[in-house]
């Protein structure tokens, strides 16, 4: 073992030379390199695409499409009623104080309060939904719901005519 950084050496057969291809019948891999006799593969530019079958239909083409998959879909985490019951009495629940206490995990768009048992502290809570039931059960321990509105989707500030006019004068 080396007791230095730069005495560090790979062990023993670790390492290869590299292969000289076509430098003469001497070297042992001249005149064809490696690659037989003629052919597609013989060629510099010979060899096929990833995933081509010689002609056949090609698996990924053979195999129905399943499914749909929605780009815009919103994840919500749902926290519980009965969850919320650890909470001190009087305190703001947000999206950072469940993430602090571990009930919103990972990536989300947001957090949605949904109505599972009752809740025994007045709390102030803002989240992004709510089902009915929840915000019910709440407003009945003495607490506030604040809904977070949702990111607006970027809309162009000038319209065309306007840029049209613009243009024009």
């Amino acid at each position: 073992m080396a007791d230095e950084l730069s005495k560090l050496k790979p062990p023993e057969g670790a390492t290869h030379r590299a292969k000289h291809k076509g430098r003469g019948m001497g070297s042992g891999d001249g005149k064809t390199s490696g690659r037989g006799q003629k052919g597609q593969k013989a060629r510099k530019s010979g060899g096929t695409r990833p995933g081509f079958e010689g002609g056949a239909m090609p698996l990924q083409r053979r195999l129905p499409k399943r499914g749909f998959k929605n780009l815009f879909k919103k994840v919500f985490v749902e926290v519980r009623i009965s969850h919320l019951d650890r909470f001190e009495d009087g305190s703001v629940v947000d999206w950072d104080s469940l993430r602090s206490v571990g009930l919103a995990k990972g990536q989300a768009d947001g957090v949605k309060v949904i109505g599972n048992g009752a809740l025994n502290r007045k709390l102030t809570v803002k989240v992004h939904r709510i089902s009915a039931g929840a915000r019910a059960s709440i407003e009945q321990a003495g607490g506030t719901v604040e809904l977070i509105p949702d990111k607006k989707k970027w809309v162009r500030s000038d319209t065309r005519v306007a840029r049209r006019q613009a243009n024009a004068s």
